[in-house]
């Protein structure tokens, strides 16, 4: 059987548009021979549709889509496309996530997803009913074991406990599927795409089954999807492996008297963390700014290295002359700061503007001076300097039509170094889960092929540069030690003592999860940001505002 996995960038409720893409995938596939199609995990109406899934007209609509897709299909080439169904039964939630096969015009057989994530970014349970035992799709003789997404995900291997009590794949396997599907729509983040090839390898090789693992690519508000889909043999051997972080339509012919496959298109892939991270960053900036309308993007140049990453990614992204850099020097700025930022600029290509705002700042003083007369200077003087530069980008914003990138990273986020309605502003957050020594690992790789980052940006230590010979290690531990704290009290949940018998200094442990905790009220306020962590601030963390976390902490 000639398998065709179709890859695709879907935009969430671009019906005619995401059709179109389909049709293009059938079309090159029946081209080539091809006995069936796999679209991704509700590829009609894309991936995450949220609560569009609460309006009927919605939900109308895309089952509209789904004989729409299912009139590309005929006699012999199938389809297996993912979609939202609804539950007639009366009891339990209103929808399915479901497969559908299609042949000969029509739909002919469907599968409702069995397992329904709730952790993480993920809120299915939400609008979905769990499917109830795992079918076979017969389809040219062949029994096909389609699943969906996290039906994949039940191994007790992959962390020592599942979370489920069943296993929809072994389900299949047992009632005789002969190839094993999965339709995916799985987010991105550094090193799953490991974790998945060996999830569905195991699969393949417990079964002695072809395993076809198809997951959506593309960018989607904070979620980036990867793409990555492969073909894993009996042996639990990678036949096939499809772009990371690009659209892809991959064939491979599937011999069934084989207890093994031939190898086919095996795509090159990432082979770093640093590489990871910046694909995953320009496919989240690139889809976010499209998706929403913008070609172009404006962001505040500082001379500092999370500037500098942010604008060389959009220039990547983007192209550079869409990319509009803007220094906004004050009487704190260095020298170094503003010809840092001009070098920068250079190696980028990038448009670029100086607009000083030092003039803009005295009149803030000289006005609010009859009410703090008697008062130090502190925070507050330093916040005016960076919601006046928050005014000016997003003046520019609104007059050229450009969308305005936030630059801040995850370590500033954790522990709110970060100016509310300041540099916190903006429309998207492009480093915002990219901790602070991963930024300077980034800028490192870039600079392998030739200088994009200037080496002084690199080397010279972080300044906010708000009040004179400011550093950042004034405020906070150094960035090693602050990024490890951040890990683990984050992304793995350690506590207090956990995190100190991990060899981590106890009055940093402490410094920096209270300001963890106290900032949470800012990040509510903040742009979404792109998620490339296992635990990213925003869509995926839902901590209290209103809380008192101290007693954890003893």
């Amino acid at each position: 059987m000639k398998i065709a996995i179709a890859q695709l960038d879907y935009t969430v409720g671009a019906f005619d548009a995401n059709l179109a893409l389909m049709h293009e995938a059938v079309a090159e596939a029946r081209e080539r021979g091809s006995d069936l199609v796999v679209f991704t995990e509700l590829a009609t109406v894309g991936y995450p549709p949220g609560d569009l899934l609460e309006r009927r007209d919605f939900v109308d609509r895309n089952l509209r889509q789904l004989d729409r897709v299912a009139a590309l299909s005929d006699d012999s080439l199938g389809i297996v496309v993912g979609y939202v169904d609804r539950n007639a039964s009366g009891r339990g939630k209103g929808l399915f996530n479901s497969a559908a096969l299609c042949v000969g015009g029509r739909p002919v057989g469907r599968y409702h997803k069995c397992l329904l994530p709730s952790y993480d970014v993920f809120d299915e349970a939400r609008h979905f009913e769990p499917g109830g035992p795992a079918k076979s799709l017969l389809f040219k003789g062949i029994r096909l074991g389609v699943s969906v997404c996290e039906d994949v995900w039940a191994d007790p291997d992959l962390d020592g406990r599942s979370i489920y009590h069943r296993d929809p794949v072994l389900e299949q396997v047992e009632a005789g599927a002969e190839i094993l599907i999965n339709i995916s729509a799985s987010p991105f983040e550094l090193g799953k795409a490991a974790q998945r090839r060996d999830l569905v390898r195991r699969y393949a090789a417990q079964s002695g089954r072809f395993f076809v693992y198809a997951n959506q690519v593309g960018g989607n508000d904070e979620l980036v999807f990867d793409g990555h889909s492969i073909i894993v043999d009996p042996t639990g051997r990678t036949v096939v492996r499809g772009n990371d972080f690009a659209s892809d339509l991959l064939i491979y012919d599937i011999d069934l008297a084989s207890s093994s496959g031939e190898p086919g298109d095996l795509r090159r892939v990432a082979e770093s963390t640093e590489e990871e991270a910046v694909k995953a960053l320009e496919l989240g900036l690139r889809d976010y700014a499209r998706k929403t309308g913008f070609d172009e993007v404006v962001l505040g140049l500082s001379g500092g290295i999370d500037s500098a990453l942010t604008a060389a990614v959009a220039a990547r992204a983007l192209g550079p002359d869409k990319v509009l850099g803007v220094a906004m020097p004050t009487r704190y700025s260095s020298e170094g700061s503003v010809s840092d930022a001009e070098a920068l600029v250079a190696n980028l290509g990038i448009d670029y503007r100086v607009i000083p705002i030092d003039e803009i700042f005295q009149s803030y003083l000289d006005g609010l001076a009859p009410v703090f007369e008697g008062l130090e200077a502190d925070v507050t003087e330093e916040n005016i300097q960076a919601r006046i530069r928050c005014g000016v980008l997003m003046a520019l914003s609104n007059k050229f039509g450009r969308l305005l990138l936030t630059t801040g990273n995850k370590s500033e986020l954790a522990v709110g170094y970060a100016t509310l309605y300041g540099d916190m502003a903006g429309g998207l957050a492009v480093i915002s889960d990219v901790p602070k020594t991963l930024v300077y690992d980034i800028c490192r790789h870039l600079n392998t092929e030739r200088e994009t980052i200037p080496q002084n940006i690199i080397d010279k230590p972080p300044s906010a540069e708000l009040r004179p010979d400011q550093k950042d290690e004034d405020s906070l531990p150094p960035y090693d030690q602050l990024d490890r704290v951040v890990e683990g009290y984050v992304e793995r949940n350690l506590s207090v003592p956990e995190l100190v018998a991990e060899g981590i200094d106890r009055e940093v442990v402490e410094q920096v999860v209270g300001l963890i905790d106290r900032s949470e009220y800012k990040r509510r306020q903040a742009a979404p940001g792109i998620k490339i962590t296992a635990k990213a601030f925003g869509i995926g963390r839902r901590y209290p505002i209103v809380a008192d976390y101290r007693g954890l902490h003893k």
